[in-house]
């Protein structure tokens, strides 16, 4: 674990970079996660431009603060302990969505189901299948989120992202490196500023009625009413990670407030306060268990943050 970084120096430098309002210390990740779990980060920054995150970026390189980039923090699970350094969100403040034609331009913290939604009010289809996921359009490209039998690989003409160096990159649909749950983003470490997402013309009643049958799909499959950050474990090759755990007597299985849930297993749920804790514990418990009868390895689709 590493100590906090601290100081008004360090605060006076991010304000001056973005603006007093958009920087927050000590600030309790709980509040930044659809987890609803997380201890305080040293400072949360919230950009509201291309030249603001560079900045941000460029003061931590050279001061030698760590930093880390997240959306809508629906497929994080942040420690207990919080996160040592600077933690830039990218949401609504960098969430500007336009569509001209049958292009759909979103910036990286334009939440994916309103998004979504600017699409079907062009009567443009494609892109239903993302209107039930809580993420950001950063996250799901970095994530090539998906559902229902969509994903964003059909549908995503280029992106726009962030290179180690400091450099922007324009990449086409064919250098993104797409497949379950990985992109070019995460193997190079890029970071995701802006995405155009090519759909096509489409009935707006037909769009609506896709669009509403999904949403009841998901509202009778999956435990909307709890926190959680969707589906915890990855799609293991030729099975599905919600059967193998109810196979295995874990359905309702709780570690302190953490548990799986009782509508779908495939899904742990935060009852009221869990902590970090005791969801990294029922994890390992339902890998070791699923293992232990089934022989196949459960790995975590969520993403840890923070701690030692």
């Amino acid at each position: 674990m590493g100590s906090k970084v601290k100081g008004e120096s360090v605060r006076a430098e991010l304000e001056g970079i973005v603006t007093p309002d958009a920087v927050c210390t000590g600030e309790p990740m709980a509040k930044h996660t659809t987890f609803r779990i997380g201890g305080p980060a040293d400072y949360l920054v919230m950009p509201h431009s291309v030249p603001e995150i560079l900045g941000v970026i460029a003061f931590c390189k050279n001061a030698g603060i760590p930093y880390y980039v997240i959306g809508n923090g629906s497929n994080l699970l942040v420690s207990d302990e919080g996160i040592r350094g600077v933690v830039i969100r990218l949401g609504k403040e960098f969430g500007r969505i336009s569509v001209n034609g049958t292009t759909v331009t979103a910036e990286a913290g334009a939440l994916l189901s309103q998004t979504a939604s600017a699409a079907a009010e062009a009567s443009l289809t494609g892109m239903e299948f993302a209107g039930g996921i809580p993420g950001t359009v950063g996250g799901a490209c970095v994530m090539n989120a998906g559902a229902y039998g969509g994903e964003m690989k059909q549908i995503l003409k280029s992106v726009t992202a962030l290179c180690a160096d400091g450099t922007v990159t324009t990449l086409t649909s064919g250098e993104l490196d797409l497949g379950y749950r990985t992109s070019v983003f995460l193997k190079k470490n890029l970071i995701v500023l802006s995405a155009e997402i090519e759909l096509k013309r489409g009935e707006p009643e037909e769009i609506r009625r896709i669009s509403e049958d999904l949403k009841q799909r998901r509202t009778s499959k999956q435990p909307l009413d709890l926190p959680s950050a969707g589906s915890t474990f990855k799609r293991p090759e030729g099975y599905f990670a919600g059967k193998l755990i109810m196979d295995a007597g874990l359905r309702g299985y709780r570690v302190g407030d953490a548990q799986v849930s009782e509508k779908h297993c495939g899904f742990v749920v935060n009852r009221g306060s869990a902590t970090c804790a005791e969801v990294r514990q029922l994890i390992e418990d339902v890998s070791g268990k699923v293992y232990e009868q089934f022989g196949v390895r459960l790995e975590p689709e969520v993403r840890f943050l923070g701690g030692s």
